[in-house]
């Protein structure tokens, strides 16, 4: 190859990227919090927009100011001397001329730290929007790909004593075609470090994971399962414990560091919407001298969650899911959603009758899970396997399983998810088909407590409910919007009428767009020049979007599988997408407006229509198990 004398790296070299490829941070080194004691990096962070992606190009990360001879450089970055934003927080909503940036963009802060023996840290990001590559005093700990789920990156070896520890977060939210999600999606690409940083110190053996289920309704069984990690011996043993009820065993560890526990428990209490009985799990190591080097504990509830036939059963009981669609949107925070905002969510939907949220279409906030714990609301978490993905690509697939992997093993305790879904509105090809089927399975083979559903399009060609992909799912869930998108009713009647799914169905999308200003602009246009030119109709009005509703409603009474519901959306959320006179913006199907301040008519149709169900689940005489 021939040499070129005045090759200047940071200007010539396009494959500067090759650099931060790896090691690329995987579900394998997500670690449980588990009540864990953790150190806040939450706060004012240095931010800077890097339209060139100038600080990986330039290495600014190693801040030198001096070249090899000793002389001073002059620095195109001052990070200290930044502007700040929020940690946890999108920077899209700093200022108006980020709102539409999807770039690259760096993230900076300083922090103290002192060690307090032998003992390994870890820096645990809750979510970075797109990739996020870390930097901890000039080196590269590794990069992470997925907006929507958490990872953990060992610092232990790059920490120094003093306050003066200098960590960087590149934040690129540009999107590719090979991504998961892709390039065309229909919800806002917020961006930057959007829930919380922290950091963990943990013994050179600690307790990485504890999956704590149910594995016996009848008898009251629960499993126990766990991982250590570092060189783990034969001494050390741990004791598992759940103090309300008496529990108190010891599990062994493997030379893998694996351990497992199956224990009768006949006076467990079962978590349900009706009863949310949370119980306080906690796992103890012990090293070879019996001092406990290590606890996690959790808040958990055990429930089953089954089908039988066309029916979903909860303890064994019919279930009806009354749900609604939930994006992780707010118009103060955007993505970075408040506990108090995601509270409030909540007992709108309870308002509604609901006992069911679909959290579309990424993993939410963990926070999310928690509280719905705590409150008794079921929830559908799945990933952005959205739309068109590039379904033949190796690579695609293996984002697309890390985040399914990630979301799933944060989330493995929470009683309140009973459904993982592995995508949403895919196109029934062969190579998507094999790529959803495989995802669906390692689900299943990962996790047998749970549902494995994805949310499919209607087969329109022949109006009925016909996707491959359903022989790999417990639960079908069908997207729609007949009288909307297709304004024919009997479409819909015909599909489900001439469907015959050995499965239970959920409707896990309908809807319109409702705006009052719509309404108001209609409500101002002559009866007469109505009549005259009904093309002129305005679209999208609150009235529309009740009669839709109403239509919809009708024909679900009349489907026995159809065991569960979910409209689209709870409320109005920002899209890119839509730009029309009404919506400005956002996507104006909620059931609520985007300040969360007024209800449209159709909430009042779904609380009413819950309610009826509701009645007449309970005029059966369900027998406890």
């Amino acid at each position: 190859m021939e040499e070129i004398k005045n090759f200047v790296d940071n200007i010539h070299n396009e494959a500067y990227k090759n650099a931060y490829s790896a090691p690329l941070i995987r579900a394998e080194s997500l670690i449980m919090q588990g009540g864990r004691e953790e150190e806040s990096l939450d706060g004012l962070w240095n931010f800077s927009v890097d339209l060139y992606d100038n600080c990986l190009r330039a290495k600014w990360f190693l801040e030198e100011g001096t070249n090899e001879e000793g002389r001073a450089v002059p620095l195109d970055y001052a990070f200290d001397d930044w502007e700040t934003v929020p940690v946890p927080g999108v920077f899209n909503l700093a200022k108006p001329e980020y709102f539409y940036y999807e770039g690259p963009a760096v993230y900076s802060r300083r922090f103290s730290y002192g060690s307090r023996g032998n003992e390994r840290v870890f820096i645990r990001f809750g979510a970075v929007a797109g990739e996020a590559r870390v930097f901890l005093n000039g080196c590269f700990l590794g990069v992470h790909r997925g907006g929507s789920t958490p990872f953990c990156v060992e610092a232990t070896e790059s920490l120094k004593e003093g306050a003066d520890n200098r960590l960087i977060v590149v934040a690129d939210g540009t999107r590719h075609q090979a991504d998961v999600p892709s390039l065309n999606t229909d919800w806002f690409p917020y961006g930057g470090i959007y829930r919380s940083v922290t950091l963990v110190r943990l013994p050179e053996v600690f307790i990485q994971d504890m999956k704590v289920r149910l594995s016996g309704r009848r008898e009251r069984e629960i499993t126990v399962e766990a991982v250590a990690a570092g060189s783990i011996s034969p001494d050390y043993n741990a004791f598992f414990e759940i103090p309300e009820i008496g529990v108190c065993e010891i599990m062994d560890f493997g030379p893998d560091g694996t351990g497992r526990l199956k224990l009768k428990v006949p006076e467990l209490e079962l978590w349900s919407p009706e009863n949310p009985r949370l119980y306080n799990a906690r796992l103890t190591l012990y090293d070879g001298e019996n001092r406990a080097s290590d606890r996690i504990s959790d808040r958990v509830g055990f429930r089953t969650i089954e089908t039988a036939g066309r029916s979903i059963r909860l303890n064994g009981r019919p279930l009806f899911l009354r749900g609604v669609c939930l994006h992780e949107d707010s118009r103060d925070h955007g993505k970075a959603v408040t506990k108090e905002e995601i509270r409030e969510a909540f007992r709108l939907a309870r308002e509604m009758n609901c006992n069911f949220v679909r959290l579309a279409h990424y993993p939410h906030t963990e926070w999310a899970a928690r509280l719905a714990d705590e409150e008794g609301l079921l929830l559908w978490e799945e990933i952005p396997v959205y739309w068109w993905i590039d379904f033949g690509n190796p690579d695609t697939f293996e984002q697309a399983k890390s985040q399914l992997s990630e979301m799933m093993k944060r989330d493995a305790n929470r009683a309140s998810v009973i459904i993982w879904s592995v995508g949403n509105e895919n196109p029934d090809t062969d190579e998507r088909y094999r790529f959803m089927a495989d995802l669906a399975e390692y689900a299943r083979r990962s996790d047998p407590s749970r549902l494995i559903s994805a949310a499919c399009l209607v087969d329109t060609v022949n109006l009925r409910i016909a996707d491959r992909l359903e022989t790999h799912l417990d639960v079908i869930g069908l997207n729609e919007y007949y009288g909307w998108y297709d304004p024919d009713y009997t479409k819909l009647s015909t599909i489900l009428e001439q469907s015959a799914p050995e499965k239970p169905v959920i409707i896990s999308e309908f809807g319109a767009d409702g705006a009052f200003e719509a309404e108001e602009a209609e409500a101002g246009t002559g009866t007469k020049e109505k009549n005259d030119n009904s093309a002129r109709r305005v679209r999208g009005t609150v009235k529309e979007q009740e009669e839709i509703y109403e239509n919809q409603i009708a024909v679900f009474r009349r489907i026995p599988y159809i065991q569960g519901t979910t409209p689209w959306i709870l409320f109005d959320f920002r899209t890119p997408k839509r730009l029309g006179k009404y919506q400005k913006g956002y996507n104006i199907k909620g059931l609520i407006t985007e300040d969360r301040s007024r209800k449209k008519p159709a909430f009042y149709l779904m609380q009413n229509y819950y309610e009826e169900v509701l009645e007449h689940e309970c005029g059966y005489d369900q027998t406890s198990e």
